[in-house]
Parts: C-alpha cells; sequence; structure tokens
C-alpha cells in the first residue's frame, strides 16, 4: 500500500510512513493505538480505512489541536488521552479488537520548531526540554545536580566524549549565574571547537539532557511492557527509533523474546523461556534515499517490528539489562 498523505498544515514528515503501513495493512479492521499521536501522520494513513479505528495517546498537550481536528473528521473511530505511554494500560478498557501499537520515539518538527521547548539549539532564556507531564526541567538538572552526575548524564545518554569538561565549566559558571539555553550552547562551543563538523557542538549534551529529562529511558521499557501486555495474541507492535540507546533497547526486547539460546532440554518445562514474538525481519528496516532527501531528520530512523505469539509476560531480562540507565534516570529524585 502506498501511504502518501496531504500534507496541507502539516509541519511534520511521519517517518518510515510507507513501511509502517505495509507491516499492519493486512491486519485491517480493527483498533490500532498511536503511542505518539504528534501531528497524526500514522493515524490519518490507518483511520483512512473506515473499518479502522484509532487510540491515540501522546504526553504533549500541544497537540490539542490535531485531536480536535481529528475528533470533528473521524467521530467515534478516534480516541485520544494526554498521557505518557508508559500508562498504556490506563486505555485497555475501551479498546475493541485491538490488531497493533505504534511508537515513533522521534520528536516532530512542531516540538523541535517550538521554542519554548528548548529543544533547539536556537531556543533562548531557561532551560526547559520538558514535552509534558514532566517534574522538572533542564534548568533544574544543570543548576542542582552534582559535576559526577551532569557528566554521567552526558556521557550515558549522549554518548558525550567531552562530559567531564563540559559538567566542569557548566559548575564553574552556575556559581556565578544562571545558566540560561544561549550560555549552554556557548559553554559546549568553548570545549567543543569544532567548526567542520555535520552536527551541531551541543547535539549530543541536548540529547542527554532531553532524555534525563523525559525519563525516556523508564518510559521506553515501561511502554513496551505495558504495550505487550494489553495487545492480544497475533497483534503486532512497531517502535520507530532514532538513536543508538533507543535502538539497542528495542533489539533487545524483540530479539530477546524470540529465540530461546542454549537452554538445557532437562531443565523443567516451566523454568524454560517462552518465545514472545515472531520477528518477520531480523534486521531493522531504514528509509530510502528518496525519503532522507525529502526529510533528513529520519536518516537515523530505524524500525524494528514483532507479531505477538505468546501471553507469557516475564520482562526481568530487559529491565536487568538495562537498569544501568534506570539507575542514572533515578538521579531526577535529588532535584
Amino acid at each position: 500500500m502506498n501511504a502518501t498523505i496531504k500534507l496541507e498544515n502539516v509541519n511534520h514528515f511521519p517517518v518510515l510512513l510507507n513501511e509502517v503501513i505495509s507491516i499492519i495493512s493486512p491486519l485491517y479492521g480493527g483498533t490500532f493505538i498511536d503511542c505518539t499521536f504528534g501531528q497524526g501522520g500514522y493515524s490519518q494513513k490507518i483511520l483512512e480505512n473506515k473499518n479502522n479505528s484509532i487510540f491515540a495517546i501522546d504526553r504533549d498537550q500541544n497537540s490539542v489541536n490535531t485531536v480536535n481536528q481529528f475528533k470533528i473528521k473521524y467521530k467515534k473511530r478516534f480516541n485520544f488521552k494526554n498521557i505518557k505511554f508508559s500508562e498504556i494500560t490506563n486505555i485497555q478498557s475501551n479498546l475493541i479488537n485491538l490488531k497493533g501499537i505504534i511508537f515513533d520515539l522521534g520528536y516532530s518538527t512542531t516540538q523541535v520548531k517550538d521554542l519554548k521547548k528548548g529543544l533547539s539549539f536556537n531556543s533562548k532564556g531557561r532551560l526547559n526540554m520538558k514535552i509534558g507531564l514532566n517534574n522538572f526541567s533542564a534548568h533544574e538538572v544543570i543548576h542542582k545536580l552534582d559535576q559526577k552526575e551532569i557528566s554521567k548524564i552526558l556521557k550515558i545518554f549522549g554518548e558525550e566524549k567531552k562530559s567531564n569538561i563540559i559538567s566542569k565549566k557548566i559548575v564553574s559558571i552556575r556559581k556565578n549565574k544562571n545558566i540560561q539555553t544561549e550560555d549552554l550552547v556557548s559553554i559546549i562551543n568553548s570545549v567543543k571547537k569544532n567548526k567542520y563538523s555535520k552536527t551541531h557542538n551541543a547535539t549530543k549534551v541536548f540529547q542527554a539532557l532531553r532524555i534525563f529529562v523525559n525519563n525516556e529511558i523508564s518510559e521506553l521499557i515501561y511502554g513496551l511492557i505495558n504495550g505487550f501486555k494489553i495487545l492480544p495474541v497475533g497483534g503486532v507492535i512497531a517502535i520507530v527509533t532514532f538513536h543508538s540507546l533507543e535502538d539497542k533497547i528495542v533489539k533487545f526486547f524483540l530479539k530477546n523474546y524470540s529465540e530461546i539460546k542454549n537452554e538445557s532440554r532437562y531443565l523443567p518445562s516451566k523454568n524454560k523461556k517462552k518465545i514472545l514474538f515472531n520477528l518477520i525481519n531480523k534486521k531493522p528496516i531504514v528509509p530510502t534515499e528518496k525519503e532522507i532527501k525529502l526529510n533528513p531528520s529520519s536518516r537515523s530512523a530505524k524500525l524494528r517490528y514483532g507479531i505477538k505469539v505468546n501471553n507469557s509476560s516475564d520482562f526481568s531480562d530487559l529491565i536487568s539489562k538495562f537498569k544501568y540507565l534506570i539507575d542514572i534516570e533515578d538521579l531526577a529524585k535529588k532535584l
């Protein structure tokens, strides 16, 4: 199926749209959950089939204008709730004939261009980076955590090689002034004097702070776990990731629970791991050159998906594997 959508009044291109639609199209005639509604790109295409319904969720309350337009156009076939996707079980009672769950973990152009959110290097004023339903902002992170804690966040969540130098400079400067968004960019530029890089010097630091402020690691882990719990056997879960930490989690989630490795046949059956997914594609699906030219921000996207084949739901391996990342998010308890 060709997934061409009308882009008038749309500021965001849903990434890998054709590929997502081709994955779920055999399941048409049911309800699908769009876990990151945003500008409604995936939802709009799915709703073109009048036998389909969408239950959309998004933590960003600014999506309300698009939500209202969808409610008018699609009426009872469209529902929305302003929650985090880790809370997906809260909508379980409202689902009829659930066929698939879609996660697009990227941020929309609209969100990036919203300078009040502070996701862009062009933002000014108080550090923010809150997407919605947050307990703290990047301002608190930069001004209240100690140097080693800030360095750890930048190093692990942003894979920033100069995290230690940048964090030391942050702590030194904050003694005399509140660090604004533009100040943080200047600090990073003073440390990373690379004028010829294809990416902005502040990319990794901003990524790290955004992940931390929005609890993106635990949100993803528990979003996947709880999504699995409410998805019927035969349903599909599809996830589009944009950075390596996300993809590591999603890859482990799907691959680890779709194969059995070196288990003794003498183990009691109750102790043997059960296969939870059937993976049609072992490797991720990536954008075509044509899509990347049309939408350069799609270049790092990876789509992975699995078909649920079992209701067993012991995800202790997943939580244990990425506990070191969740532990870093727990630094937020100090704020």
